[in-house]
């Protein structure tokens, strides 16, 4: 009996753990959408019209910055919308990971390693999302050209 619960802890934490590196991926537009339902909601809108409100601003933050990632071609601007995902998402996963040592370790300098490692596995997992984005070679570039599979 003991062993199943010490499995369905781990099981548990990892799950934790999945979930915290995946809300941490999408900062950004998590933010954003926070950010406009505390503005709704201080305008005195209902509860339906701030989720409604914090929803629709959260799925534009993420779609407007896929779509402006996917067609722009200056690496420059590029780039700066990698960083302007991958930043927040960075210091979440900074932060989550830190949480997460201190309930598990006492040393100071550990937790400060493990949340940096964690706030670059973060970051960088948010990064390379924006870069699955990039669009590949056009079919109508050389269309006398034969395709390979």
């Amino acid at each position: 009996m003991i062993i199943i619960g010490i499995l369905l802890s781990i099981a548990g934490l990892g799950f934790f753990c999945w979930l915290l590196f995946m809300l941490a991926v999408y900062a950004l537009p998590f933010f954003a959408a926070v950010s406009v339902g505390m503005f709704v909601y201080d305008s005195g809108a209902g509860p339906v019209g701030i989720i409604a409100a914090g929803a629709l601003t959260g799925i534009l933050t993420l779609i407007a910055g896929q779509v402006i990632f996917a067609a722009v071609r200056s690496p420059l601007i590029r780039m700066s919308i990698a960083v302007l995902f991958a930043a927040p998402a960075a210091f979440a996963g900074f932060h989550a990971t830190h949480g997460i040592a201190a309930l598990t370790m006492p040393s100071g300098i550990w937790q400060l390693i493990f949340a940096v490692t964690g706030s670059i596995a973060v970051g960088s997992t948010a990064w390379m999302r924006m870069a699955m984005l990039t669009p590949g070679p056009s079919m109508q570039a050389n269309p006398g050209r034969p395709v390979l599979p």
